[in-house]
């Protein structure tokens, strides 16, 4: 089943989600997608992070991409990246909350 608005868009994933950054940030969850994207860039923003990969996640997880993350997230389950600060990844999450399932 897919929710679709007025306009016949489809509306942004309406369930919980959870963001994080392994090694970096503890996985924080957040009622609305645009909240947890804003937060996800915020903390991902205050890393040394090179301005190639802050523009490449500013692009991918940007206030235009409420709608495209939605759509990956609910076939998928989950959206990932990673963030070099420098030669060591880090695992960059967001899935959905589960509130029955203990967090991984």
């Amino acid at each position: 089943m897919r929710l679709v608005s007025a306009c016949g868009e489809a509306a942004p994933y309406p369930f919980p989600v959870v963001v994080e950054v392994k090694g970096v940030t503890e996985p924080a969850q957040f009622s609305k997608l645009p909240d947890a994207l804003s937060a996800l860039l915020a903390s991902l923003r205050s890393l040394p992070l090179s301005i190639e990969q802050l523009d490449y996640f500013d692009e991918l997880f940007g206030p235009g991409s409420v709608h495209r993350i939605g759509h990956r997230l609910a076939p998928y389950g989950e959206v990932r990246s990673l963030a070099f600060l420098g030669l060591t990844p880090h695992l960059v999450k967001l899935y959905p909350a589960d509130p029955g399932a203990p967090q991984p």
